[in-house]
């Protein structure tokens, strides 16, 4: 689906040193992070390897849209040398924003850059996924391997325990073990190289998100297709929101949100894994709201999904340890308010060209946390804007402070 870039601009196993000779570099975690990473390190002549708990790429549902930024999301695949690939399959028609009252179901605040045209165009997680992906050289990322144990490795002679060469031994569940120079953790949440950084663990933001979906809108669905518009559409109200997106080929994701304890639905009674029970629950969440809007939870699919969201703390941060450093989530988990991949792709891209195979590859500690501290400083400034406005999306005055927020953009 996705060619590689021409050859100049391709990594090229023929042109750079061996495997052997150049430092071992494992990425822990397929996602976007990961994957700019391992692209712009082989662009650079060395061999990353990248271990995915999930089967293969198919295994599981990668979410919805993405809108890229031009100075984070967009400037990590330049650096990639994957912009070009990235703009023919962008939607740049799906950038639109609306705000729908959630009783009439009427037009509160529509924004959208004229056809063609804009700066945050969108594309839908797979896409970028195998965009990238087909990027790699064959067998760069290894699938079916979840992540059980970090442990440092100690060089022969030194005491158990110390780690002087930064060197540390990966563990998976399917009972495979490798040593590596440096390990990168971009697995996500609930990291488990994070968790050999900081005992700092997320916790719950008190809101959840159910997730649904709709496929064919233009043809079998067409209010609810013309309800949503070309990008997304936000209806809030007293702590709760409908939000809708628009992918690519005729999808909608749909997120049923609110402000409830993370036990809501066993204080209901309700199944998660019921989409009927699910269902049901929902519409009663959102009772009196306009039957333009609950037509979206009333005809989505029999797939629905349950998703607390947690964050880490704005001001998250972690202490160098050599061998070891941190992307994306991983690093920084902020409300999802279109931070978190950007950024995610920027700390993967400068922590990529900051390494080099010249010179002594046990000096360049210093570029590794240095890329540490840049994404750092970068989470930590955009953590004020992304938890208010999040906390906007879901106050007892959601619709009046958010559409406040989307006015002054």
């Amino acid at each position: 689906m996705f060619p590689t870039s021409s050859r100049q601009n391709s990594p090229d196993s023929s042109t750079h040193r061996s495997p052997h000779s150049s430092p071992r570099i494992a990425i822990v975690g397929a996602g976007p992070a990961g994957l700019v990473a391992a692209r712009i390190l082989q662009l650079r002549g060395f061999h990353p390897v990248v271990f995915e708990a999930e089967a293969s790429t198919s295994a599981r549902d990668q979410g919805g849209t993405l809108d890229l930024h031009v100075d984070t999301g967009q400037k990590a695949l330049e650096l990639a040398g994957l912009h070009a690939t990235f703009v023919q399959h962008a939607r740049y028609d799906d950038q639109g924003t609306r705000m729908l009252d959630y009783a009439s179901a009427k037009p509160l605040f529509e924004d959208a850059p004229p056809s063609g045209t804009g700066d945050r165009p969108e594309i839908d997680r797979r896409a970028l996924r195998d965009l990238l992906l087909a990027s790699l050289l064959p067998e760069t990322v290894r699938w079916g391997h979840k992540l059980v144990a970090v442990e440092a490795v100690a060089p022969a002679g030194t005491d158990e325990g110390k780690n002087s060469a930064g060197q540390h031994a990966l563990r998976f569940a399917n009972g495979a073990e490798e040593t590596f120079d440096l390990v990168i953790g971009a697995d996500g949440a609930w990291s488990k190289i994070r968790a050999k950084l900081s005992d700092v663990a997320p916790v719950y933001t008190g809101v959840t998100f159910v997730e649904c979906w709709l496929d064919e809108v233009d043809t079998q669905h067409p209010e609810i297709a013309a309800l949503v518009g070309r990008g997304t559409m936000f209806s809030l109200h007293d702590n709760m929101g409908l939000i809708a997106q628009r992918n690519g080929g005729g999808h909608v994701r749909v997120y049923a949100a609110f402000r409830r304890p993370e036990n809501w639905a066993d204080a209901l009674g309700v199944d998660t894994q019921d989409p009927t029970q699910m269902r049901a629950a929902l519409l009663q969440c959102f009772a009196g709201w306009s039957p333009q809007l609950l037509a979206l939870i009333s005809s989505c699919l029999d797939v629905i999904v349950t998703r607390p969201i947690y964050t880490l703390p704005g001001d998250f941060g972690w202490a160098p340890v050599v061998g070891l450093t941190l992307l994306g989530d991983a690093a920084h988990l902020l409300p999802p308010v279109g931070f978190g991949v950007n950024l995610a792709m920027l700390d993967a891209a400068e922590l990529a060209t900051a390494l080099t195979l010249d010179g002594d590859w046990t000096a360049q500690a210093a570029q590794v946390a240095q890329a540490a501290a840049n994404m750092q400083r970068r989470a930590n400034a955009a953590a004020p804007e992304a938890f208010a406005t999040f906390d906007a999306m879901f106050s007892a005055d959601s619709a009046e402070t958010f559409l406040h927020i989307m006015q002054s953009h």
